[in-house]
């Protein structure tokens, strides 16, 4: 089957973390011998700071025009997104950029059989669109906030309505999602769960003491790692260090609130305990994963929230939100704990309840080897078969 990986969040030279979930998923599809695949991922000429687009896309602008991710052929043509329009316009203006790109695929002699879009609303929209033009099928894979914030607006809503009726296959990445597109009215038959799964050799657990060691770690330490901003939840933990004496909490991230962070940990007199390391390189992650005493997600809302399996494969409980998909993967003791509320007294009493208990991390790892990519990549390649009419 050849397909195209279409979607705005994919990672690029100038930002490689960028949509990396939907890059390892493609990865593992690919490898498994049975797709053959093409990534276009559209970059703005213009970038606009809107919650509905990720702040990190600005960076897109320093993206090569043409490149590859683990052997796959990536293009980031560029689309036309003027200031101050609002998100209205952006699947029309989404799918004449990536139009060209797609046409002249097909000229180099990659004539495909399905667009395999990522992320509701712009993309999953303007890959309908483009759908229709090439008369392709369409699948779409919703991945959080597509479905449980933009579909609050009420054109942007009614438009992924309308689509996620009238493509060939849905995907969510946690049953939760899919309850957001059954009460729009679609039925539970045409949505699959195809949960994120983890890289159980990129992260892996590594000795614990040395790790702490080359750190400089020596308290019981708090991991966050996210985008630094408001729905991660990031200022809640450190909120909660004055009730955590002794803690510490190192921050993983960049974003716009870094500034505000630190500020927010001087107030508190907690400075001395938090540290800022900024962007970290993916295979330096499971050093960091494997010396914290916990992962702390605090996040409003997450489709599915891939730090979590990246700390258990390491061997580290984690103390999560009870949002989205977190109590889909957070569902054992030896797992970690979710809180119901997202306040600092709440945060406090979970990282207290966990660290109470003797960890086993390799009843912990044990836990994440249950989301292999292997079962994902399955349900991908029987659903495009079963469209194509080749299952």
């Amino acid at each position: 089957m050849r397909i195209v990986t279409f979607s705005t969040l994919f990672p690029h030279e100038a930002n490689p973390v960028h949509g990396i979930f939907v890059g390892e998923r493609l990865r593992h599809l690919v490898a498994s011998g049975a797709v053959e695949a093409r990534v276009v991922a559209p970059i703005p000429w213009f970038f606009i700071r809107r919650p509905w687009l990720n702040p990190y896309v600005c960076l897109g602008s320093r993206a090569p025009q043409r490149e590859r991710f683990a052997g796959i052929e990536v293009w980031h043509p560029r689309y036309f997104l003027p200031p101050k329009v609002g998100m209205l316009p952006a699947p029309l203006l989404l799918a004449l950029g990536a139009a060209r790109t797609l046409r002249a695929l097909q000229r180099d002699g990659f004539d495909f059989d399905l667009i395999d879009a990522h992320y509701f609303y712009p993309d999953g929209v303007a890959a309908w669109l483009l759908g229709r033009y090439f008369r392709k099928p369409v699948v779409i894979t919703s991945r959080g906030s597509d479905l449980n914030q933009i579909a609050a607006h009420r054109l942007p809503g009614a438009m992924i309505a309308q689509v996620a009726q009238r493509a060939d296959g849905l995907i969510t990445v946690s049953a939760a999602l899919k309850r957001v597109l059954t009460d729009m009215g679609v039925a539970e038959s045409r949505v699959a769960v195809l949960r994120n799964g983890v890289d159980l050799e990129r992260f892996a657990p590594v000795d614990r003491e040395s790790a702490r060691a080359r750190l400089g770690w020596r308290e019981p330490t708090l991991l966050s790692v996210g985008f630094l901003i408001e729905r991660k939840g990031h200022d809640r933990i450190v909120r909660a260090l004055p009730e955590l004496p002794g803690v510490a909490l190192v921050i993983v991230g960049t974003g716009p609130m870094e500034e505000s962070l630190r500020t927010l940990a001087r107030e508190l007199g907690v400075a001395d305990r938090v540290r800022l390391l900024g962007a970290v390189p993916q295979e330096r992650l499971k050093e960091l994963y494997s010396a914290a005493d916990a992962l702390v997600l605090a996040s409003s809302r997450e489709g599915w929230a891939n730090v979590l399996l990246e700390s258990m494969a390491c061997g580290t409980r984690v103390v999560a939100t009870n949002v989205w998909g977190a109590p889909e993967v957070v569902t054992t003791p030896e797992a970690g704990l979710l809180i119901e509320a997202r306040t600092p007294e709440a945060i406090a009493v979970g990282v207290r309840r966990l660290l109470s208990v003797p960890p086993d991390p390799a009843a912990t790892r044990r836990h994440a080897e249950r989301f292999s990519w292997e079962a994902t990549t399955q349900g991908q390649v029987a659903l495009f078969r079963s469209i194509l009419g080749r299952g």
